[in-house]
C-alpha cells in the first residue's frame, strides 16, 4: 500500500484520537482498519512479530468504546457493561498491555483489571465492574471455576470482545486451556436464554505470527472470509538477517548446552558491536548459568568491561542492584549482565525489564517466557541451542518452528535499527533446518484432547454442560473436532474417514471420558448415562484446578491419613510431574535425606525402615526438597533447585487445600486437621513448630529471625513483649527498625479465646458441650480478611460432628456453639476435641479437649485438657445447636442451622420423642402412647423376652374397645384360615431372617446402656386415640357402637371373640404400616429370641440399636391385643419374631 493509501488517527472519532502518538497508521494497520474500526466481524491476523499488531487491538476496543459517544460527541460511559477480554500466553506480556492501555485509556475512566497469578487482588466485584480484563488462558480458566455458586460465571453476559494474542500458542500444551475457554464463551454466547445480553454477539480478534493453518483458527472461531488477514515478511517493519552456527555435540545434551556457553561471549564481541542483545536459553538454570558465564568473562576486562560505556552507567547500576532481592543477580547487574525468568519475583522481573530498556543492561539471558511479544526488543538475538527439555517426554526436543520465529521476532528494535541480527547455535546435523527459517512455521494442531477429562469435568461443574448431547455439543465447539476432520490420523483416528464416522468417534470419546468420570464418583448420571450432575469430588477438582490422576490419588488416601501421608500425595501429583531429578542433584539429595544434625522431619526410608543413601527418583526428590524446605532454614540454594522447591510448595499448597475440604466433606477428622496444617505449613515454607514462626511476619527475613531466636524470641508472644531497642542491638539494625519489627505483628489475625464445656443436659443418655469463641483483641490491619476453621470431633471414631469456617474480624464476640452426643458406654470414655484453625498464620492456633468417661455408676466423668491436637474421632447420635442468645456468624461463614436431621448418616426411629419435629430423617409411627416418665428406667438394662412382649400387650389390651362382631364386615374381618397363613408367612420370613442374622456375643449387663425415652406431650393422647379412630372406621366398624376406651374393664370370658377381632385389626395395621418403612443403608443386625432368652440379655451393636430397642421396640410392644390367647399360648415366641419380621 502506498502512502497515499494509509489511514490517518484523524479517522477515528474526535474523542478516541488521543488514543495513539502518531498520525498515520502503517500499512498493515491501514489494511486492516475497516475491518476492525468500521465492523463487528471476527478476525484473524497473521503477520510478522513487530508489524504492529497491538493497534489493531486497541481498534477493536475503541469500536466498542464508540458506542458510549453520544450524539453530541460526548464519551458517557458506564463501567462494566461492555467487557473486553484480552488472553495473552505469559505473566509479562498481559503486565506490558496492562500498563500500556492504563496509560491510553485510563484518563477516560476505562478500568483495566489483570488476572494472573501475580495478582490475587480481586473478588467478583471487581470483575464485574472492570472494562478490560487483561489475563492469561490458565488463570482465566481458573477464575471462571471458582465459586460459581456466587457468581463466577455472572459477568460472563457482559463480554463483548475477545482478543487473543498468539492464537498459535494453540500447538502448545498449556493451548489446551485457550481452547477450552473460547469454546466455553462459544457455549454460553448460543444458549437461548443469553439472546438479549451482550455475549449473544460476542467478537473474536486474534492474532498469531505467520501459521499455514490460518483457515483452521478461522472456522474454530467462525471468521467469515472478509476477517481472515495474511500478511507476509514484506510487512516486517526492520529486515532480519540470519546466521546458523552449527557445533561438535557432546555425550549428552546437557553437556553440550553447557559447552555452548563458551562461545557466546565471542559471539557478541563479534556481531553485537556494543549494541542491546537477548539471549535465549531453554531452561531458566541456563538462563542464569550463562549470565554468570557472562559475567566473568566481562569481570576479566576490568575497567574497560565490554557491557559498561561509560561511570555513569556504572554508578546506577551499583545503586539499582542494591534494591534487587536476587543475591546473584545483584553481582551480575555490577557487569551489564542480567537475566529473566518466570521464576523471578514480580519486583526483580521489573526491575530487570526497566534496566533492559533503558540501555543500562546490555545483555539479557532469558528464557523463551520472554518470545511471547512482550516488547523487549534488542538487536541482537542469540538462540543457544534449537532443543529444550519436553516435560511430558521427559527427552530433549527441538524447538516447535513457531517458537524459534518468536524469538526471532525479539531481533531489532524499529525506532532505533533499521536491520536485526539472529545467531542460531544448533548442532551440525541440524543447520539445513534453520538456513530457511523465516519461510513459515508448522501446522497448529489441538492439544485438548490430552486433557480432555478435566475440561469436561469443569464444563459439567459449571453447568455449561448438563447431557450428554451437550458435552458432544461442547466438543464440537472446539479446535480439536475442527483439526479431527483435516487430518485425523493425528488423533488416533484413520484417514480419509468420512465426517459421520469422525463425529461418531468423537461421540465415543465423550461417553468413554463421562464412564470414566461417574466410575470415580466425580459426576453423576442417570441409569442411560444421560443427565450428567457434578459431585463434590468432581467439584474440588474444578475448583483447584487439578489433574484427574491426582484427585484419585486424594480420594485413595488413607482415612486416618497422616501429614507424612499427606505430602506423599503432593509429591506423586501430576502438576509437579515435570520435574525432573537431574544428576548433579543427587549429592545433595543424598546428603539431606541422610540428615546428620536431625533437621527433617521426614525422610525417604529404604526397605529395613533405615535412610535410603541414595535418591533415585523424582517423587523422592521432590518429598526431600519439600522437607528441607519446611525446616525454615533449607540446604538447597542452587537456582534450578529452588525454583522447583518454590514450585513444589506453591502446587502443594493448592493440592492440600483440595484435600482438606475433600476430607470435610467426607467427615475424617484426622485427614482434615493434617491436611489443613500442611497447606498452610506449604504456603509458608515453615513446619508449625519450627523456630523461625516469626519469619511469617512482614519484613522478616532468615537473618533477622535467627537474631531473634537468639535473643530467646521465637513466638509471636514473646516478641510482642521484647524491646526493640535490644531487637535493634541484636540484628545490627538501627533505630527505629525494632519498633516496625513490633509493628509487623498488626499483621496477625484477631486474637480469639476459645473455651469447651460440658454442661448439664436434661435428655438422659446424652452429653451437651458448649464452644464459645470470644474476639479478645481486634486485628489492627483490615486491608486483609483473616478466617479459621472451627472444627470439632471425637476421636475414637475418627468423625467430624461439627465444622464452621469464621470470619475473625467481625464474628459476633462470644459466639457459642452447643453439641449434644450421646454419653459414652459404660466402662468406655470419648475424646472430644475442639480445634480453631487459622487459615495462613502457623503458631496461632487453639485446641481444647474433653474426655468423656462413663464408669460403674450412672454418673459421666469429664476430663478437661488444652492440647495440640493431631486426630479426632466421631459419635453417631448427636446434634449441633447454634446458640440463638449469643448471635449467628454472617456470612460467609453462616451455617444453617443443624439438628440430628442435617446428620445423615444418624438413622431415625423417632416413635415417640417428637422434640425434632423438622428432622428430615423417616419416622416410623405406629400407635402414640402417653408414657409415664417415672415409669421408665433409665440406666438399668432390661432382657426383652417373648414373654415382657405379650406381658405388655396383655396389659395394654385393656383399654382396647369391645368391638361388636354383628357390626364387623366379613370382608374386614380375617378369619381363622387367614390367620393361619399370617403365622405361616411369618414363619417362613423368620427362618429367612434367622438364616442371615449372626448371634450377637454375650455382653456384660454393666456394658449396656440405654438411651433415655422423653415422656410424649400430652397431644400424643389425643393423636392416638385419632388412629385408633382411624382404624375402626377403615373396618367399616359403627363407632357408635363401640365403648369409650376409658371406661373398659377388664373383659369377661364370654367377650374373648371380640377381643379377639380387635387384636386381629392390631396386626392388620401393622401389617399396613410396614410396608412404608425405608429401607436402612446401614442395617443392624438383630439377635433372635432364642439367644435373648439363652443368655437373658441383649447385646447392642452401636448406638443405632440403643435407639430402636428404646424407642421403636416399646412402641411395638403396645400394638399387640390381650385377646389372642390361644395363639399367643401356642406360638409365643411366634409374635415376637413377627413384630421383627415387618421391619
Amino acid at each position: 500500500m502506498d502512502s497515499y493509501g494509509l489511514k490517518s488517527v484523524s479517522d477515528l472519532p474526535a474523542p478516541l484520537r488521543s488514543t495513539f502518538n502518531f498520525r498515520y497508521f502503517n500499512s498493515l494497520q491501514s489494511e486492516c482498519f475497516s475491518a476492525c474500526f468500521l465492523s463487528d466481524v471476527n478476525m484473524v491476523i497473521s503477520a510478522p512479530t513487530g508489524s504492529g499488531k497491538t493497534v489493531l487491538f486497541e481498534l477493536c476496543i475503541l469500536r466498542l468504546l464508540s458506542k458510549f459517544i453520544s450524539t453530541e460527541g460526548v464519551f458517557n460511559h458506564v463501567k462494566g457493561t461492555l467487557k473486553t477480554i484480552y488472553i495473552a500466553p505469559s505473566k509479562a506480556l498481559v503486565q506490558e498491555k496492562l500498563r500500556d492501555w492504563d496509560r491510553k485509556l485510563g484518563s477516560w475512566g476505562i478500568n483495566c483489571l489483570e488476572l494472573t497469578g501475580d495478582n490475587e487482588f480481586y473478588n467478583i466485584k471487581t470483575i464485574q465492574e472492570a472494562d478490560i480484563i487483561l489475563t492469561t488462558p490458565e488463570k482465566f480458566d481458573a477464575v471462571t471455576r471458582y465459586r460459581i455458586k456466587d457468581g463466577g460465571l455472572s459477568f460472563f453476559s457482559d463480554i463483548a470482545l475477545v482478543l487473543i494474542d498468539e492464537v498459535h500458542l494453540l500447538n502448545d500444551p498449556r493451548g489446551a486451556a485457550l481452547e477450552a475457554i473460547v469454546s466455553r464463551l462459544k457455549m454460553i454466547s448460543c444458549n437461548p436464554e443469553m439472546k438479549s445480553s451482550v455475549l449473544a454477539h460476542v467478537r473474536f480478534l486474534s492474532v498469531s505470527a505467520t501459521i499455514p493453518n490460518i483457515e483452521d483458527v478461522a472456522e474454530w472461531l467462525m471468521v467469515p472470509v472478509q476477517g481472515i488477514k495474511r500478511f507476509g515478511e514484506e510487512m516486517r517493519p526492520v529486515k532480519l538477517t540470519t546466521k546458523v552456527f552449527g557445533y561438535t555435540p557432546a555425550k549428552n545434551d546437557f553437556l553440550f548446552e553447557k559447552r555452548l556457553q563458551n562461545y557466546i561471549f565471542d559471539l557478541l564481541m563479534q556481531y553485537s558491536r556494543g549494541k542491546s542483545a537477548l539471549v535465549f536459553c531453554s531452561t531458566r538454570k541456563g538462563a542464569q548459568e550463562a549470565a554468570q558465564r557472562l559475567a566473568q568473562m566481562a569481570m576479566t576486562f576490568g575497567h574497560s568491561n565490554p557491557f559498561i560505556k561509560n561511570r555513569e552507567q556504572l554508578e546506577r547500576l551499583r545503586e539499582v542492584s542494591l534494591s534487587c532481592t536476587d543475591k546473584q543477580m545483584q553481582s551480575y547487574i555490577l557487569y551489564g549482565v542480567g537475566y529473566h525468568n518466570g521464576g523471578l519475583a514480580a519486583k526483580d522481573r521489573n526491575l530487570i525489564e526497566s534496566l533492559f530498556l533503558s540501555g543500562d543492561i546490555q545483555v539479557l539471558c532469558t528464557t523463551n517466557t520472554l518470545a511471547h511479544g512482550i516488547n523487549l526488543p534488542a538487536h541482537t538475538v542469540i538462540i543457544k541451542s534449537t532443543q529444550h527439555f519436553n516435560k511430558e517426554k521427559g527427552l530433549y526436543l527441538e524447538y516447535d518452528r513457531s517458537m524459534v520465529l518468536q524469538m526471532c521476532g525479539r531481533a531489532g528494535r524499529p525506532p532505533f535499527d533499521d536491520t536485526g541480527l539472529v545467531i542460531i547455535m544448533t548442532r551440525r546435523e541440524t543447520v539445513h533446518l534453520y538456513e530457511n527459517l523465516l519461510n513459515g512455521c508448522e501446522t497448529v494442531e489441538s492439544q485438548l484432547l490430552s486433557c480432555i477429562t478435566e475440561h469436561l469435568t469443569a464444563e459439567i461443574v459449571q453447568l455449561t454442560v448438563s447431557d450428554i448431547t451437550r458435552a458432544i455439543e461442547w466438543m464440537k465447539c472446539s479446535y480439536l473436532y475442527v483439526r479431527m476432520k483435516k487430518c485425523p490420523e493425528n488423533y488416533a483416528i484413520q484417514k480419509g474417514m468420512p465426517t459421520t464416522r469422525i463425529e461418531k468417534h468423537l461421540q465415543e470419546i465423550c461417553v468413554q471420558k463421562v464412564n470414566e468420570l461417574s466410575q470415580y464418583h466425580m459426576i453423576w448420571t442417570d441409569e442411560d448415562g444421560f443427565l450428567l450432575k457434578p459431585l463434590e469430588p468432581g467439584k474440588l477438582m474444578t475448583k483447584y484446578y487439578l489433574k484427574f490422576d491426582t484427585m484419585k490419588h486424594i480420594m485413595l488416601a488413607p482415612s486416618s491419613c497422616s501429614i507424612e501421608d499427606a505430602l506423599h500425595i503432593v509429591c506423586r501429583a501430576e502438576e509437579i510431574a515435570w520435574i525432573q531429578l537431574r544428576r548433579n542433584e543427587k549429592k545433595i539429595l543424598n546428603d539431606i535425606n541422610t540428615d546428620k544434625d536431625g533437621r527433617l522431619r521426614f525422610h525417604i526410608l529404604g526397605d529395613k525402615g533405615k535412610k535410603k543413601k541414595r535418591i533415585q527418583t523424582r517423587e523422592e526428590k521432590i518429598f526431600v526438597l519439600a522437607n528441607d524446605c519446611l525446616t525454615g532454614d533449607p540446604l538447597v540454594h542452587e537456582l534450578s533447585m529452588s525454583q522447583d522447591m518454590n514450585s513444589v510448595c506453591s502446587n502443594g499448597c493448592r493440592i492440600a487445600k483440595c484435600m482438606k475440604e475433600y476430607f470435610f466433606y467426607k467427615k475424617n477428622y484426622k485427614g482434615a486437621f493434617n491436611s489443613t496444617l500442611l497447606a498452610k505449613c506449604l504456603h509458608q515454607k515453615l513446619w508449625d513448630d519450627s523456630p523461625y514462626l516469626l519469619k511469617q511476619l512482614p519484613g522478616i527475613g532468615m537473618v533477622t529471625a535467627k537474631a531473634l531466636l537468639s535473643m530467646g524470641v521465637r513466638s509471636f508472644e514473646t516478641l510482642s513483649e521484647a524491646d526493640p531497642r535490644k531487637i535493634e542491638i541484636v540484628t545490627g539494625r538501627k533505630y527505629p527498625f525494632g519498633n516496625h519489627i513490633k509493628e509487623s505483628l498488626s499483621s496477625l489475625p484477631a486474637k480469639v479465646e476459645m473455651k469447651m464445656e460440658e454442661t448439664d443436659c436434661p435428655r438422659q443418655g446424652k452429653s451437651k458441650l458448649v464452644i464459645t469463641l470470644t474476639r479478645l483483641l481486634q486485628s489492627l490491619q483490615f486491608t486483609k480478611r483473616h478466617y479459621a476453621d472451627m472444627v470439632v470431633g471425637v476421636e475414637e471414631d475418627n468423625l467430624i460432628i461439627f465444622h464452621e469456617k469464621i470470619r475473625l474480624d467481625d464474628f459476633p464476640s462470644p459466639y457459642s456453639a452447643t453439641i449434644l452426643l450421646s454419653s459414652p458406654p459404660q466402662q468406655g470414655k470419648l475424646t472430644v476435641k475442639a480445634d480453631l484453625i487459622f487459615e495462613d498464620f502457623l503458631g496461632i492456633d487453639l485446641h481444647q479437649k474433653v474426655i468423656l468417661m462413663k464408669e460403674s455408676g450412672s454418673n459421666v466423668v469429664h476430663k478437661h485438657g488444652m492440647k495440640h491436637i493431631s486426630s479426632i474421632a466421631h459419635t453417631k447420635d448427636m446434634c449441633v445447636i447454634k446458640d440463638d442468645n449469643k448471635g449467628r456468624l454472617p456470612p460467609p461463614a453462616e451455617q444453617k442451622k443443624a439438628s440430628i436431621a442435617d446428620i445423615d448418616y444418624v438413622p431415625s426411629f423417632n416413635l415417640l420423642d417428637e422434640e425434632f419435629e423438622e428432622s428430615k430423617m423417616p419416622s416410623f409411627k405406629l400407635v402414640d402412647e402417653d408414657i409415664d416418665e417415672d415409669k421408665i428406667c433409665d440406666d438399668d438394662c432390661k432382657i426383652i423376652t417373648e414373654r415382657t412382649v405379650f406381658d405388655h400387650i396383655r396389659k395394654k389390651a385393656k383399654s382396647l374397645p369391645i368391638l361388636a362382631a354383628s357390626n364387623v364386615d366379613p370382608q374386614c374381618s380375617p378369619s381363622l384360615e387367614t390367620l393361619t397363613l399370617i403365622r405361616k408367612r411369618n414363619r417362613e420370613r423368620q427362618l429367612e431372617l434367622d438364616s442371615a442374622i449372626e448371634v450377637l456375643d454375650d455382653m456384660d449387663e454393666s456394658n449396656f446402656h440405654w438411651n433415655s425415652v422423653s415422656p410424649a406431650e400430652p397431644r400424643k393422647a389425643e393423636q392416638s386415640r385419632q388412629v385408633d379412630k382411624d382404624l375402626i372406621s377403615k373396618c367399616n366398624i359403627n363407632t357408635a357402637d363401640a365403648t369409650s376406651s376409658a371406661d373398659l374393664l377388664d373383659p369377661a370370658p364370654e367377650e374373648s371373640t371380640s377381643k379377639a377381632l380387635a387384636g386381629e385389626r392390631i396386626f392388620e395395621h401393622i401389617r399396613k404400616k410396614a410396608t412404608n418403612f425405608p429401607v436402612l443403608e446401614t442395617p443392624f443386625r438383630i439377635p433372635s429370641p432364642e439367644s435373648c432368652l439363652a443368655k437373658k440379655e441383649l447385646q447392642c451393636q452401636g448406638s443405632d440399636m440403643k435407639q430402636y430397642y428404646s424407642t421403636v421396640l416399646p412402641k411395638r410392644q403396645r400394638c399387640f391385643s390381650q385377646t389372642m390367647g390361644e395363639i399367643r399360648e401356642a406360638e409365643s415366641c411366634l409374635g415376637f419374631k413377627s413384630v421383627f419380621s415387618f421391619l
